[in-house]
């Protein structure tokens, strides 16, 4: 069997989900039924980089407020699909409308709606904490919970195995 490492060097595209991943997926309820999210600096370091970098970032969530939008946007992420009843779907037509190739496709999720889509990339990764059926089909499970570092340190990975990691751009943000 090839290490997952061997994989990262294929990859040009990252495609994440958002809650449970780049969130703890604790949501914590404004009075006006507004979700509060906490997210992780280094996780927005290492999309903000990749962007830099040339590599494409796409986000598909179930989720759809507008504080995610801003925050993505924000770290200059352009490819943002909030709301995704379907993210097989979504997914689907991302691939096609860009012509990717799949073995170039890493994908992070945590639960059950990012299954079929990690049955389909070149390389599924998930967070410490994801559901049990999402690590069992996972070729690396991150060291890291959602929402504390797990993007940051799955980017990180695939960068140094292409050499893209600490490099001039690397020191501004």
């Amino acid at each position: 069997m090839t290490s997952y490492k061997e994989l990262l060097k294929n990859i040009n595209t990252f495609i994440l989900d958002y809650d449970g991943v780049m969130t703890n997926g604790i949501l914590i309820l404004t009075e006006n039924d507004e979700p509060l999210r906490t997210a992780n600096v280094k996780d927005g370091y290492a999309i903000q980089l990749a962007v830099k970098k040339g590599y494409r970032i796409a986000i598909i969530s179930g989720g759809k407020s507008k504080t995610i939008h801003r925050r993505l946007s924000a770290l200059k992420v352009t490819d943002i699909f909030l709301g995704a009843n379907n993210k097989l779907e979504i997914f689907d037509d991302y691939i096609n409308k860009h012509k990717l190739e799949l073995q170039n496709v890493l994908y992070m999720g945590d639960d059950i709606p990012d299954y079929a889509i990690m049955k389909e990339v070149g390389v599924a990764t998930c967070p410490a904490d994801a559901a049990e059926e999402i690590k069992a089909i996972s070729d690396y499970v991150s060291h890291y919970k959602g929402g504390e570092g797990c993007v940051r340190e799955i980017i990180e990975q695939v960068m140094k195995v292409q050499g893209k990691w600490m490099d001039n751009d690397a020191h501004e943000w």
